[in-house]
């Protein structure tokens, strides 16, 4: 009998801006919008604490998450992949 393979429901793509602690990495991804009424394009950005098991993601690189459990207070998304390497 074959395990399933869970495939995440929401991949968010996004860009390290810290990989200074421990198994963790913060990044931040923007989203843009139409202000409903200035009708001007609006820019705003959150940060997620991402669980990094490998330590793979440096500082820059571009990936993929998505949310799992909670890992701590804060951190509750793990790393899919690395589209683009900074280093490379």
């Amino acid at each position: 009998m074959v395990d399933k393979i869970e495939i995440p429901k929401r991949l968010i793509t996004g860009a390290v801006v810290s990989d200074k602690m421990g198994k963790t990495v913060v990044v931040r991804v923007e989203r843009t919008y139409i202000h409903p009424k200035f009708h001007k394009t609006v820019r705003s950005y959150k940060n997620y604490k991402v669980h990094d098991e490998l330590e793979q993601a440096c500082m820059g690189d571009l990936v993929t998450f998505y949310e799992s459990r909670p890992y701590s207070k804060t951190k509750h998304a793990c790393l899919h992949e690395i589209i683009k390497s900074e280093n490379q």
